[in-house]
């Protein structure tokens, strides 16, 4: 599915000039450097966060951009008619985005940084994609294990900009949290592949990365205003020593996250991540003589209803498809029923989602959905048919609403009398006074729980249908 936005014309007239001013500051020393590093080729592509780079920062150290959590940052793709690079031959070309800790310690204890993370922030993300705001990117994709990483197809000939969202802040990682203390720095690194003679995005072209802080809401442009306040106050002489402030930052070239190819690899394997789109999975059958609807069959031919702890793990794996769990099938490969069902619905939360995990847990119980409004009826066919009274008392049959509706009452009236919604003409209610007020929507959602009623079925002469009293 390719998310895109249709754009005016000014857009394309003038994206050209509105990237290069983004560069200007940049683009003359950094062709240099990389020219000077790699001979006469240049870099396949760039990319320029638009955020300010801070203006606190040595001349020696690489530059540093403030965030604010939550906050949708734009990363432009350029346009390969304005940089001059290698032939790349397939149309398209998968980048990875990731964010990252800076510092080499943690990255040495990323995982568990991670996890800690994750157990804390149960169902949320480290790294979103705001796809409205995205323009001329194809299948974005996040996986339910990597919460700190995206991934999208685009067409370099073409302008595109993703924006993300960082949803963590520098301080979570800190070991003392008692305030003001200095954050952590994060890294947002895109690692680009292109296509191989088998169809996968692992061929590697280029990364680049930068260095970025992330801040509660606004605190990144507090944060921007005081450093700028600092520089102002310096001499010139001093002021030097220290990198511009500019309105964007251009990602350097940096080598590939060592866990790039890994994760492209599985992420382009049979069974497909999660997207973000609500539209199902397709899926391929190899044997033409079979239909869709036919392979459908055969898959859950063996899967029953209900998770059992004798399921075998292909049955708990046709049991996860048949319940619509297929982006978290390969997740749970190796789980039997028993494994499963062990799992209490904390874990479930934390490993699939909220949205996700709850209905897996009532699913896997069996949960059966709870009604609105039950009633009792009693029935009486004619008014003057003897009731009957085993013990003393008539007999009533409950009726048990999921919707609060005219239409599901008669649904379940006509499946007591065995008869057809469609012969149901009218209902009414018999009021103590001997009035008929006729049944509505309205009169449905303010039946009290629990009512009690005694139902008259009435033939309609005219139409073959019935009336039906609630007395």
């Amino acid at each position: 599915m390719l998310f895109c936005h249709s754009q005016p014309e000014s857009y394309h007239q003038h994206s050209a000039s509105y990237i290069r001013e983004a560069l200007a500051p940049f683009l003359k020393n950094e062709e240099a450097r990389l020219m000077a590093e790699h001979g006469s080729k240049r870099s396949p592509f760039q990319y320029v966060l638009c955020a300010a780079t801070s203006p606190a920062v040595k001349q020696q150290e690489e530059s540093l951009t403030y965030l604010n959590q939550g906050q949708s940052y734009e990363i432009r793709m350029l346009n390969r008619k304005l940089v001059e690079y290698t032939d790349i031959s397939s149309k398209y070309v998968k980048s990875i985005v990731r964010v990252v800790f800076h510092d080499r310690r943690l990255q040495y204890m990323e995982h568990q940084q991670l996890e800690g993370w994750r157990w804390n922030r149960p169902g949320d993300r480290i790294l979103d994609i705001d796809i409205p705001l995205s323009v001329g990117i194809l299948e974005p994709r996040s996986h339910p294990l990597h919460l700190n990483t995206i991934e999208f197809l685009w067409d370099p000939v073409k302008n595109s900009s993703v924006f993300i969202q960082v949803n963590c802040i520098s301080t979570e990682f800190t070991p003392r949290k008692h305030g003001g203390e200095k954050g952590v720095p994060f890294r947002i690194q895109l690692d680009t592949f292109t296509i191989n003679e088998h169809g996968e995005y692992v061929e590697h072209v280029h990364s680049s990365g930068c260095q970025v802080k992330v801040f509660k809401p606004k605190g990144a442009d507090r944060k921007l205003k005081t450093d700028r306040e600092k520089i102002d106050k310096k001499v010139s002489q001093d002021r030097e020593k220290y990198h511009l402030s500019h309105e964007n930052t251009v990602l350097k070239e940096c080598s590939p996250w060592p866990d790039a190819l890994n994760l492209t690899s599985h992420s382009s394997s049979s069974t497909p991540s999660p997207v973000y789109h609500s539209s199902p999975t397709s899926c391929s059958f190899t044997d033409d003589s079979c239909s869709p609807n036919q392979q459908g069959e055969l898959l859950l031919a063996g899967c029953c209803d209900h998770l059992l702890p004798s399921s075998s793990p292909q049955d708990t794996q046709q049991w996860l498809h048949r319940y619509r769990f297929s982006p978290f099938s390969k997740l749970f490969y190796s789980f039997s029923g028993a494994d499963l069902l062990r799992m209490s619905r904390e874990d479930l939360i934390q490993i699939c989602g909220p949205a996700d995990g709850i209905r897996l847990f009532n699913t896997m119980k069996g949960r059966c959905i709870q009604p609105r409004l039950t009633i009792y009826v009693c029935q009486q066919h004619t008014r003057h048919q003897p009731a009957i009274k085993p013990g003393g008392g008539d007999i009533y049959h409950a009726l048990y609403l999921e919707e609060l509706t005219l239409l599901d009452l008669s649904e379940k009236i006509a499946l007591l009398c065995s008869i057809t919604p469609q012969q149901i003409t009218h209902i009414y209610r018999q009021k103590p006074s001997g009035i008929h007020v006729l049944v509505s929507d309205e009169m449905v959602q303010i039946f009290k729980e629990e009512t009690s009623f005694i139902l008259s079925i009435i033939r309609d002469e005219n139409t073959d249908g019935y009336h039906v009293v609630l007395k």
